[in-house]
């Protein structure tokens, strides 16, 4: 029989985010809140903390990379937006950390199995020590979440699927009409590629 390959949690891809949506041309940045969901998979690209984890009336939150204050010209430029829960984006604010969409965060720092978080380089150390993913009660939540994954991984299944899975109100991007979008393909039913 087949051996199942069981998803992890806490592990941030090889190489650095290559953004799949390009939308553009509105003034409201919140309104690329949608495409920003489904391009940073409906997690935190810092922490890796899932909205379907989370009381979403706290709602993750829409980063601006380089800060507005910094560079208000890039307000509502989407490759200057990332996806953050509210923790991270508090601690953030207009700190510059390293670019999940220029760097490798694996190449940066780890989530081990007990929760704990490993610096691999001093980019890592940067991205722990201003988001304090360190703190005794997010690697406590880590160490349980990564236990109870595993137990439902051993023992059930599909309650494994659903803690893991995407949340229900994945959006439809092919009814979003932004005024451009320079990665047209990156929202397109795969059917119709």
């Amino acid at each position: 029989m087949a051996r199942r390959v069981i998803p992890q949690p806490y592990v941030f891809p090889d190489g650095p985010h290559a953004r799949r949506h390009g939308p553009k041309g509105w003034k409201d940045y919140g309104r690329y809140r949608q495409w920003l969901r489904d391009e940073f998979c409906f997690r935190c690209v810092y922490c890796l903390m899932r909205e379907q984890w989370v009381d979403m009336r706290r709602g993750f939150q829409i980063d601006h990379f380089v800060a507005r204050k910094i560079r208000p010209d890039l307000k509502a430029d989407y490759d200057n937006l990332i996806y953050l829960c509210p923790s991270c984006n508090n601690l953030k604010r207009a700190s510059r950390l390293p670019d999940p969409c220029h760097v490798a965060l694996a190449q940066c720092l780890r989530f081990k199995g007990d929760g704990n978080v490993e610096a691999l380089n001093a980019d890592g150390e940067m991205i722990i020590e201003t988001l304090e993913l360190d703190d005794p009660r997010l690697v406590e939540f880590r160490r349980r979440k990564i236990g109870i994954l595993r137990s439902l991984a051993a023992d059930n299944w599909a309650l494994f699927v659903e803690e893991m899975r995407f949340p229900t109100d994945i959006p439809d991007l092919t009814q979003e009409n932004p005024p451009e979008n320079t990665r047209p393909d990156g929202y397109r039913p795969k059917l119709a590629r």
